[in-house]
């Protein structure tokens, strides 16, 4: 985590900053019925009820108890149940049973949310220290992460309904479309470049240290891949192609029968494909959504192009249009050059996850406002799908 000067963050501006992270996720609630808190249908999404439990638990995990003298817990059990991967701090629920939490309910997971923040705005009014306020910044982005997996998680969940519920009617984010400025690719000539945070303000942990790196010439699509491009790889039978696929991609396309996106239905003879609004048809002009690595990189060996590696993306970012959809990069996750874990449990923040993982830029439609920057590293498995996922093209 970098250290955060006082200009970025002054004492006066930190409650505000934190009241609005926490009415954030409060409004993103407000559709849900009580049944919607609990279901789990697979591993990697979390109930809403868990989601938010969570960012709470960090508050006082990491920041009350170590601030508050003499605080007393709301509920000691909650650190069991409500810790993610942690293993500084203790045990906690295995992460394929958090939807199997019918108690506490959410009546009282909201009431603990209440009695942290309660406590949190009286920490702040009493301490304005450099170490509480880094913390407090970091614990306001860990939330406003768990905010856009509240959306993604969810829509998975409501996917898997027949009914294909809406998460909120009407609202269908994934329909806006990517119309490139001027041309369709612009050309980024080679040489030395920065990659990496450099400013006042937060950033991860993972973004530094900032430092160069040599890239050759490259063209980079000005636009994301639309829902018509992919249609087409589909027509010409792009998940049959073996020779198109990374052996283990290949592999999981015949393991899993993978012949669409995710949340592409076909009825009817007509495509159509599952929203935060519902199900919805394929609208052709709209970026693609919800593809693994294995389908980013099938789909531009079929187009006779590859994917950026996460530097071009970095040093090419001013001359496209990006925060629609997070976007596959060529590049594995690693750490940069000089990058240090910090001690203790936020150490466990980024680096333990530098293995087998694949590096996602820009942000998407489901990330909070200001949350992401040209810098941010997301990182996922190369076989997920359930977060907002593109494909931007490099010649």
């Amino acid at each position: 985590m970098r250290p955060v000067p006082k200009p970025a963050a002054k004492a006066d501006a930190l409650p505000e900053l934190f009241k609005s992270v926490r009415a954030r996720t409060r409004e993103l609630c407000e559709p849900l019925e009580i049944e919607d808190y609990i279901p789990q249908p697979v591993i990697d999404v979390s109930p809403p009820k868990w989601n938010i439990a969570h960012t709470t638990w960090f508050f006082e995990e990491m920041i009350l108890k170590k601030f508050t003298a003499g605080y007393e817990v709301f509920d000691p059990d909650f650190g069991f149940l409500f810790n993610s991967y942690y293993n500084t701090i203790g045990e906690r629920t295995a992460r394929d049973h958090r939807g199997d939490l019918s108690r506490p309910t959410v009546k009282k997971v909201f009431e603990y949310r209440e009695y942290v923040d309660e406590k949190m705005l009286e920490l702040l009014a009493a301490n304005d220290s450099d170490e509480l306020r880094e913390l407090v910044i970091l614990g306001c982005n860990h939330e406003q992460q768990h905010q856009e997996l509240f959306l993604t998680d969810l829509k998975y969940t409501f996917s898997v309904n027949p009914l294909f519920p809406a998460y909120r009617e009407g609202f269908t984010p994934e329909e806006i479309s990517d119309a490139p400025a001027g041309g369709e690719f612009s050309d980024i000539e080679g040489g030395i470049y920065e990659i990496g945070y450099a400013g006042e303000g937060f950033c991860f942990d993972n973004e530094l240290a900032r430092h160069e790196v040599l890239l050759r010439d490259f063209s980079i699509a000005n636009r994301l891949v639309t829902n018509g491009d992919f249609l087409e790889f589909i027509e010409d039978g792009g998940y049959r192609r073996h020779e198109l696929w990374h052996a283990e991609g290949w592999d999981w396309v015949n393991r899993e029968q993978v012949n669409a996106p995710l949340y592409w239905n076909k009825r009817d003879g007509e495509w159509h494909f599952f929203t935060l609004g519902g199900l919805r048809k394929l609208p052709p002009e709209a970026p693609l959504c919800h593809v693994s690595f294995y389908e980013a990189s099938a789909f531009a060996e079929w187009k006779g192009m590859r994917l950026p590696t996460e530097f071009e993306w970095e040093a090419a970012n001013e001359k496209f249009r990006w925060g629609l959809r997070w976007e596959w990069t060529n590049s594995a996750y690693l750490p940069y050059p000089g990058f240090s874990k910090p001690g203790g449990a936020v150490g466990e923040y980024n680096g333990k996850f530098m293995i087998n993982q694949m590096v996602l830029r820009g942000a998407s439609i489901a990330t909070p406002e200001g949350h992401s920057r040209p810098s941010y590293r997301n990182f996922f498995h190369p076989h997920l799908r359930w977060q907002f996922t593109s494909i931007r093209l490099v010649r």
